[in-house]
Parts: structure tokens; C-alpha cells; sequence
């Protein structure tokens, strides 16, 4: 037995967004059912809808940036009931054996994680994401949203927020260490924020200085022009770690010279051409080059716990379902500060007035 929601979906590749309905399944024993009340676009949407990474499931309804409230729960549901305040990110499910999914890693799915949208579950039957009135998932894949983040500043926290929050973490910005966030966009200004609240001296690199304002409101100790040829120079050597948040192929050894002895530069954004490195340039000061992507369930909980408790949201302009198609272009363009987020509440709302 299946429900049917509105939605909004691509219909095939390169083409708007439009209204739709799908199917959800009737939750099973170990399910949740999720109200969808705000879903944030994530870059990696417009990627998928337009299939410039190649693997587009058509019709497909984008989002894994989703917030909401639990409407129902299966039978042997244990960590959720009824009105309690969720979110779902970038899966939502794994194998849950291999060595990976044990260890609380299920991004690193060996047989590979269920992606939100544009995937398959285990039955076969396609996923559907966030541009939607409700989502049913596995309680196993559920975050709890604590109460001190409004959801509409939560939803962006469940790819943006953990994709900035797991390599630093991992990489230990702390007291003491001196973090660079490259980039200050929608995955920066998290990285900003977030590097600030974990105690590190955070140094902000972008292009130019046109949101250093921003930038120093978020937390950032420095901010710096890469635009700027004195950059490299003066800060030649400085930095323990660097996050590189930009989707583009970078001249590397710049960068990488700003590393001090035994500093690590890790890449979530991810570029579509390959990168040329030299040897040379890592061995100089024994430095790293990594990257990342998101955290697992445990981490992204963890995640989504530290941002209550340090008063940490995304940076949002909430949009209607039918300024969605324009949301792209802006994104494109780099016009948007820091992340949009649809009011998929009212789009149900409207929906329910139509009937």
C-alpha cells in the first residue's frame, strides 16, 4: 500500500522543475513517517536534476537537506514518536555490515550507501528527496534536530553542516590549531562557524574581500584575498589544516605551500577534472593532501548536537516551491548568502487548500 504526496521533480534531465505527486510506502515496522517542513538546495541537486555527473534517475525529486516533523512510526520503532522534530541527509540506508557501516562510517558503504534521491533502495524501487511533502525512512537513518535550532536553519546543517563538521573533526581543529576555510559559500560559511566553535584560530580565504563582514560575523579571526598575490606570501607556511570548500580544479601548490610541518589540505569540494600534484610539494614540510564528504549517522547527530548547544545555524533565504528554478541559477552564479531553503510546509499547505 502506497500514499501519494506533491512533489517537485525534474522530469529529465535539463529541464524545470515541476509539480508532481509521487508514491510513498506505507512505513514498515521499523520506519518513520516525516511531514517535510523545509528542504535546503544543495549544489550537488542542480548536478543530479541536470545529470552532469551521468547517473540521473528521470523523473527525479532532488533534496537531502530535510527537515521535518515525525507524522507516523512502525510498530518497533524505538528512538522516535509522534511530533518529535527529525531530519534526514545524504542517505538513507546502508548495508549495514560491512566493516565500514559497524564502525558508524555508513558513508563509506563498501557494497554503497542508498543515496536520498536519484537511487535505488534494496528493493529496487527509486528514491525520492526533500522537494517533497513527506518522506518514510528507516528510524536508523534519522536525526533528531534538538530544539535549539530552528528547522529551517537545521535542514541545510544535514549535508552543508556535516560535510564542513566531519573533517574538521577528524582533523582536529582545536585550541591551539590554525584552520583555513578556502571558500565562503554555502559549505564555507558553515566551515566558518564551525572551525570558530571548536576553539581553532580560523583564517578565511576567497577570491576577494567582498564578504569579509561575513566572514568576521561568523567567527573568523582573518580573512584574506586570494585574488591577492601577497596572501601566498605572507601566509607561507601558517596553516595546520586547510578545508578546501570550492568545486573547482585550484593551481594546488600555492595553496599547499601555505601548510606548516605536517598540515593537511582536505577537498569536499569536488571537482570534475582531475588535479596534477607534485611530490615535491608535499614532501617539503611532510604535508598532506585529503579529502572528505560526509559523516555517518553517529557523527552527523553529533554534529547536529554541538550546533545547539554553540548556538550554530545555517545562514538562509527561504524560497517557495515555484522560485525553485531561479534558486538554481542564482547557486550557479553565486548569488545567494549562504543557502536556500524551500518552505515546503506551505507548499503542502497550498496543496491541501486545492483539494
Amino acid at each position: 500500500m502506497t500514499t501519494t504526496v506533491p512533489a517537485l521533480a525534474a522530469p529529465a534531465a535539463n529541464q524545470p522543475l515541476v509539480r508532481t505527486t509521487i508514491e510513498l510506502r506505507t512505513p514498515g515496522a521499523h520506519d518513520v513517517a516525516i511531514d517535510i517542513k523545509f528542504a535546503g538546495i544543495c549544489h550537488s541537486d542542480i548536478h543530479q536534476a541536470r545529470d552532469e555527473w551521468g547517473v540521473g534517475l528521470f523523473p527525479m525529486v532532488p533534496g537531502h537537506e530535510i527537515a521535518g516533523i515525525v507524522s507516523a512510526v512502525g510498530s518497533d520503532v524505538t528512538r522516535y514518536q509522534v511530533g518529535d522534530r527529525v531530519g534526514v541527509g545524504c542517505f538513507v540506508d546502508s548495508c549495514r555490515e560491512c566493516v565500514n557501516c559497524l564502525a558508524g562510517e555508513e558513508q563509506y558503504c563498501l557494497k554503497g550507501e542508498v543515496g536520498t534521491y536519484n537511487d535505488r533502495n534494496h528493493d529496487g524501487s527509486p528514491t525520492n528527496g526533500g522537494y517533497s511533502t513527506a518522506i518514510v525512512v528507516d528510524e536508523n537513518y534519522v536525526l533528531g534536530i534538538p530544539d535549539g535550532i530552528e528547522l529551517s536553519e537545521a535542514a541545510p546543517l544535514l549535508c552543508a553542516g556535516i560535510t564542513l563538521y566531519s573533517p574538521l573533526v577528524n582533523w582536529e581543529a582545536s585550541p591551539g590549531k590554525k584552520v583555513a576555510i578556502l571558500g565562503m559559500g554555502g559549505l564555507g560559511h558553515m566551515g566558518v562557524k564551525i572551525a570558530h566553535a571548536l576553539g581553532a584560530e580560523v583564517t578565511v580565504l576567497s577570491q576577494t574581500l567582498s564578504k569579509k563582514e561575513d566572514g568576521l560575523r561568523f567567527g573568523a579571526d582573518h580573512y584574506y584575498a586570494t585574488s591577492d598575490p601577497t596572501t601566498f606570501t605572507e601566509l607561507e607556511n601558517h596553516f595546520d589544516l586547510i578545508v578546501n570548500t570550492v568545486a573547482a580544479n585550484l593551481e594546488l601548490e600555492g595553496y599547499l605551500k601555505l601548510l606548516a610541518l605536517d598540515g593537511t589540505l582536505v577537498h569536499v569540494g569536488i571537482p570534475t577534472e582531475p588535479d596534477s600534484v607534485k611530490m615535491v610539494w608535499l614532501a617539503a614540510q611532510r604535508r598532506s593532501i585529503a579529502a572528505s564528504k560526509i559523516g555517518g549517522i553517529r557523527q552527523t547527530q553529533e554534529m547536529l548536537d554541538f550546533c545547539a548547544a554553540h548556538g550554530i545555524g545555517a545562514d538562509i533565504e527561504i524560497i517557495s516551491v515555484d522560485q525553485v528554478n531561479e534558486a538554481y541559477e542564482r547557486v550557479i552564479r553565486s548569488d545567494v548568502r549562504y543557502r536556500f531553503v524551500i518552505d515546503v510546509a506551505t507548499f503542502a499547505n497550498e496543496t491541501r487548500a486545492d483539494a
